[in-house]
């Protein structure tokens, strides 16, 4: 059974733990709403975007003018998963659901026989796949010392995945991230960049648009393969953003939820603590009382 002075030493500790928590709850609450703005603002930039490049893909085809990261290069053999998470941690299960997903696409494609590389954005990703996975990483990217996710940093990761596949490195690259609902609910998600396609929910953008332009033909000036050809390196970017965006609010979500249940389990513990302190406190004064009614009695 640990002394009274262990005791006073854990309850302290705790209460000191706990300070740290709520302040890491407050932080995280001032920086959500931010990044929660941010990525709600990014979302239809990003949805129209993928719209417009549906439109004039379905107006190009599958011809011999269509852009390489539209088309493909017709195979499927070697796949590069960009995995983005967080740079840092306490943020509860938010990394390892990223990751957890990013794991299960590399188990499926692996059974299939496919070869995958792995470009982790963030650190904790990395640290959690470089265990089972350190042969299929090629490369990290280091946000650490970046304030503000800015769209500089998503062209750039969009650039060297572009370089990737110019150069024969891969035939199908996909994003995994986590998009932000909200402070408790965070839906780890792939999607898929090259061979380029509409993001996911973008369908119902696509129709309402068509329907709003009631079904009119244009004609595009240059023609609709230069403008792929610029548009869909752009479209990479942006999605990229949207993903690092995304993954911000969620983070801050998810460590505003986390901090928040570490300072309630604290509190707890502190109270368990103060009461077991409390009862040998009692105990070690009623022996005391009742040596010394002893030793009176003896005399």
């Amino acid at each position: 059974m640990p002394s009274l002075k262990d005791l006073r030493n854990r309850i302290a500790s705790v209460k000191a733990t706990q300070k740290i928590t709520k302040a890491m709850q407050m932080v995280a609450a001032a920086k959500l709403r931010r990044a929660q703005e941010a990525a709600e603002a990014a979302r239809p930039y990003s949805q129209r975007m993928g719209a417009v490049l549906a439109n004039i893909a379905n107006a190009v085809g599958d011809g011999e003018d269509s852009p390489r990261l539209m088309t493909g290069t017709g195979k499927s053999d070697v796949h590069l998963l960009v995995v983005c998470t967080a740079e840092r941690g306490l943020c509860g299960g938010f990394n390892s659901q990223i990751v957890r997903l990013a794991r299960e696409h590399i188990r499926r494609l692996v059974s299939e026989g496919k070869q995958v590389k792995i470009l982790c954005v963030g650190k904790k990703g990395y640290d959690i796949l470089r265990r089972d996975h350190r042969e299929k990483i090629i490369d990290r990217v280091d946000l650490r010392e970046v304030k503000a996710v800015g769209f500089v940093d998503a062209d750039k990761i969009a650039r060297q995945v572009i370089a990737l596949f110019d150069q024969g490195e891969f035939d199908v690259c996909t994003l995994f991230y986590s998009e932000f609902r909200s402070v408790i609910s965070q839906i780890p998600t792939a999607q898929q960049l090259i061979p380029a396609s509409a993001p996911s929910g973008d369908t119902a953008v696509t129709e309402a648009m068509n329907a709003r332009l009631g079904g009119a033909i244009y004609e595009y000036e240059p023609d609709a393969g230069e403008i792929l050809t610029d548009l869909i390196p752009r479209n990479i970017a942006v999605q990229i953003f949207r993903a690092l965006l995304e993954n911000a609010a969620s983070e801050q979500g998810a460590r505003m939820s986390a901090m928040d249940n570490a300072t309630r389990n604290a509190g707890e513990m502190i109270e368990k603590l103060t009461l077991s302190y409390n009862r040998q406190r009692q105990a070690q004064i009623t022996k005391e009382l009742i040596e010394i009614i002893s030793g009176a009695e003896a005399l």
